[in-house]
């Protein structure tokens, strides 16, 4: 699959249906400890100060548009992304496809008991034919241990999943698929964060208008505010004028340009 330089992270310029028959692939092929991720603006922005999330973006087997921040990117820079391609839409899809056949295992790895009951209760009534092998709620902590790591490492290749879905939300997810990818028996490894809560009916998906126009952000900022303001009222629009400033210095990336620490406003200053 082709792709596109996005301030330094390569992302698909495919459809979701192109990236579903890709990781499906995977499975096929049977290499182990391939995974995606699902990137958008505030990923980007994270990235510039965190070096171990930045090698896990560009580590990934095939890196997502999830964001319309992504796409409009993409125009701006005169790319060809023209569609947001969301956790749930891989989620979804693949599960989908795999239902059709027998003998498909998944594993879920991260959130609450509670949740990953619940997900098991719609993966029999949705998704019969995938064999549920497992389920790991790790503890809630910054940081694992190397003892909490090797027993979720051991869980999860006891139960000898094709697909291992990790929710512990990003850049944590992301990172601890790149950390262990090499030392999971696994196909796939999906890190799909809020897609847990989606999925097991703990929060409901905004409606498909706002999907579909680009504004699935909105009702989710306000219904949780605290958690999210910092994402859709700095990064964004941090990531937006980096987009802008590479259009206006294509020869350099942006990060050269805008020292790691500063915002628009002090690079503005710094001109």
């Amino acid at each position: 699959m082709t792709t596109e330089d996005i301030l330094g992270c390569p992302i698909t310029k495919g459809s979701k249906h192109d990236c579903i028959s890709e990781i499906h692939q995977w499975i096929l092929g049977g290499e182990r400890g391939r995974y995606f991720v699902c990137a958008n603006p505030h990923s980007l922005e994270v990235a510039r100060r965190d070096s171990l999330f930045r090698d896990a973006l560009k580590a990934a087997a095939l890196a997502v548009p999830d964001g319309i921040g992504i796409v409009l990117a993409s125009r701006i820079l005169g790319g060809a992304i023209r569609a947001r391609v969301t956790g749930s839409d891989i989620f979804l899809g693949l599960s989908s496809l795999l239902n059709q056949y027998d003998g498909y295992r998944y594993f879920f790895l991260g959130s609450t008991e509670e949740i990953l009951r619940k997900i098991r209760q719609r993966m029999e009534t949705d998704f019969p034919t995938i064999r549920l092998a497992g389920t790991y709620s790790p503890p809630f902590s910054a940081e694992f241990s190397d003892e909490e790591n090797g027993l979720m490492v051991e869980a999860i290749n006891r139960a000898e999943p094709d697909v291992l879905w990790v929710g512990m939300t990003a850049p944590k997810q992301e990172k601890w698929a790149y950390r262990h990818r090499d030392e999971l028996n696994v196909k796939v490894i999906g890190p799909i964060g809020a897609v847990f809560d989606f999925f097991s009916g703990t929060v409901k998906r905004p409606h498909p208008f706002f999907q579909k126009t680009g504004l699935e952000w909105l009702p989710r900022l306000l219904g949780e505010p605290r958690r999210l303001w910092r994402r859709n009222l700095i990064s964004s629009p941090s990531f937006l004028f980096r987009v802008v400033a590479r259009l206006a210095t294509p020869e350099q990336t942006v990060s050269e340009r805008v020292p790691d620490g500063e915002g628009p406003m002090e690079y503005l200053r710094g001109r």
